[in-house]
């Protein structure tokens, strides 16, 4: 019967203290900051401080690649922003790659050396009669 008696007077005490603590915590003022004085520069900073860059990833976040300035692509494969449309590594979709001599056009992978509409590079067409060789139009 005595056990049961500590314990609980021991309780008592420790919640007796921790309320003691707590209310001298919420006693101390808070200095306020008016709304009208923060900036937008201000506000952003805050937001910035509270929500760090680096835990914000396009896996978990997938707008990130189309919002962010400054971008490499729209499109989120393995945690990286990339655009499926010219990477050479993701072309058309994640984790395709193109093979060494080729490079990706419109999410297609081409060899830039030998094909007429997409000769030495994207969208750069030989004219009509024309052979693509070695990236240029009409070599030798």
């Amino acid at each position: 019967m005595k056990l049961p008696t500590i314990l609980f007077a021991i309780s008592a005490i420790m919640a007796i203290f921790i309320g003691r603590t707590t209310q001298a915590d919420f006693d101390k003022e808070v200095p306020k900051v008016q709304t009208d004085q923060i900036s937008s520069q201000g506000l952003r900073r805050f937001l910035t401080q509270q929500y760090p860059k680096h835990d914000m990833t396009c896996d978990k976040f997938p707008r990130i690649c189309r919002q962010k300035a400054g971008s490499p692509g729209p499109d989120c494969c393995k945690r990286k922003c990339i655009n499926v449309m010219k990477d050479r590594f993701n072309c058309g979709m994640c984790g395709y790659k193109c093979k060494y001599s080729e490079i990706c056009c419109k999410g297609q992978c081409i060899n830039a050396s030998f094909d007429k509409r997409n000769c030495g590079g994207c969208h750069k067409k030989c004219k009509k009669g024309e052979f693509c060789v070695y990236g240029m139009c009409n070599y030798a």
